[in-house]
């Protein structure tokens, strides 16, 4: 595992060089200082590490890894800046959001052109272009989905869990089935293989997203980057708020009640408890770790000595805290 977690850091610090290497202008500085702040190396940069340790295992070629890498970390960029104006979060990474730092008007256009460098470096994959270029668009549209779906959801008590599943395979799962897709196809490889990926790494990205609602209700600020409770207090439908309000009704509206009208550590520090007593964070905890186990089954696609990193992968997001 130590020579895993040198392996993915030595990813994570090239994908971090890439970034701060991209020919972005000094002026305007209206457009271009947001850009440059929004992609400091800070993030955990998992989806260009996913897309480099399937391609690894896949022997694809390195300069177009470079490219769909960098391609996936810009999409995600751009999504969080537009989904944090959406959202109304000040916080991204323990710093503030770009709507926060600067404001809304200025945060839309820098997502925007985050977008397009997220484009142009998609147009640089030599192999298989005209078939990477529409599933990347494919997928962008296919986020759109999600996050419309997202905030369809706010505050509609009758959502369910299979509708909940449905909206974050779209707006979580379909950019890391990207992830370790796009290499494949770049690659040429067979229909049913870039099918098995790209259901590999939305798996992955359910499982993910689950264990990010249940970290945002029950980890700690300074962890995660970011207020606690904020996706609570924008009447967001995740899954253990769909499991509260499903089973224990009228204790989770007593209970939510006062954060909603004064959001605080101390009606956070009940929800936890509550989550806790009522076995909800277990059951949680017990859904995403069913996906995780799908994801390592949907990998025998691979070659066994051929996905070890892989599977080290899927035990370091299982294994995250923040």
């Amino acid at each position: 595992m130590a020579d895993f977690q040198h392996h993915i850091q030595l990813i994570r610090e090239e994908v971090n060089r890439e970034l701060a290497g991209l020919p972005i202008p000094k002026n305007p500085r209206y457009l271009y200082d947001p850009i440059r702040f929004s992609l400091q190396g800070i993030g955990k940069r998992f989806r260009p590490i996913l897309v480099h340790l399937t391609g690894q295992a896949l022997s694809a070629n390195q300069d177009g890894l470079t490219n769909i890498a960098l391609a996936v970390e810009l999409l995600h960029t751009f999504t969080l800046v537009h989904d944090d104006i959406m959202d109304n979060d000040d916080t991204r990474h323990g710093l503030p959001t770009l709507h926060e730092k600067w404001d809304e008007s200025t945060a839309i256009l820098a997502g925007d052109a985050i977008f397009v460098l997220a484009q142009l470096k998609v147009t640089l994959v030599e192999n298989h272009a005209t078939e990477i270029m529409n599933y990347f668009n494919k997928v962008t549209l296919e986020i759109c989905e999600g996050q419309a779906w997202d905030k369809e959801f706010e505050n509609d008590l009758t959502i369910s869990e299979e509708s909940y599943l449905k909206m974050i395979d779209c707006k979580t799962g379909a950019l890391l089935g990207a992830c370790a897709a796009l290499p494949a196809i770049m690659e040429g490889l067979d229909d049913q293989t870039v099918q098995k990926l790209d259901q590999f790494g939305r798996l992955l990205g359910k499982g993910f997203q689950l264990q990010d609602d249940l970290l945002e209700l029950i980890s700690d600020a300074e962890k995660m980057g970011k207020s606690l409770g904020s996706d609570l207090a924008e009447g967001k439908q995740t899954y253990p708020v769909i499991l509260a309000r499903n089973q224990k009704e009228n204790e989770w509206k007593e209970l939510i009640s006062p954060f909603l009208s004064h959001p605080n550590e101390q009606s956070m520090e009940r929800i936890k408890t509550f989550l806790d007593e009522t076995g909800i964070t277990q059951q949680t905890i017990e859904k995403y770790e069913s996906f995780f186990n799908e994801a390592r089954d949907t990998l025998h696609i691979i070659p066994e000595d051929r996905r070890a990193d892989l599977d080290l992968f899927i035990q370091l997001i299982e294994k995250r805290t923040y």
